[in-house]
């Protein structure tokens, strides 16, 4: 018998290509085997909302956000089956979770980069090393920096004279 990442792999294959009906008795083979399988939970209530059984995905998103409470994506998902069944109000509580949610992941203050809050030297992100390198003594010319030459003294006799300059 496949192990169960391989079998969770293989209903998402059905889900994705729009095979629900199999996919939800996939799913729940895999639930069968592992009731706190948290992304089977999440792909039968996917699951039966895309056939429009939205009580029974609101059931099945319930049973995944009693696993992880504080997950994004159940109270996103819980949101959307509340708005398509009809519930406007506990589909904006669970959208307003979501939000929640999300702000939840990060911590982080404000600029600072992913990693930094870690004081575990194994667990922040891999820096790059600096490399040494010298200036030149002398940089080379750069023309388009100069100055222009001055201008040439007008000739002085014979032929037109170039107007004078506007004041």
């Amino acid at each position: 018998m496949p192990d169960l990442q391989d079998q969770f792999d293989d209903a998402m294959f059905d889900y994705s290509t729009g095979a629900y009906d199999t996919a939800i008795s996939k799913f729940r083979r895999i639930l069968e085997s592992d009731p706190d399988h948290f992304d089977g939970r999440l792909g039968l209530a996917m699951s039966l909302y895309r056939l429009g059984d939205y009580p029974g995905a609101i059931v099945e998103g319930h049973k995944a956000e009693k696993l992880k409470p504080n997950e994004q994506l159940v109270h996103t998902n819980l949101s959307l089956f509340y708005m398509k069944s009809g519930d406007k109000q506990t589909a904006e509580k669970h959208g307003l979770q979501a939000r929640i949610a999300s702000w939840k992941g990060n911590m982080a203050a404000p600029g600072a980069k992913p990693g930094e809050e870690s004081d575990d030297p194994e667990l922040r992100m891999a820096q790059p090393k600096a490399q040494a390198f010298k200036l030149p003594e002398k940089f080379p010319d750069m023309p388009w920096k100069k100055k222009a030459a001055p201008s040439s003294p007008p000739p002085a006799s014979g032929g037109p004279q170039p107007p004078p300059p506007a004041s």
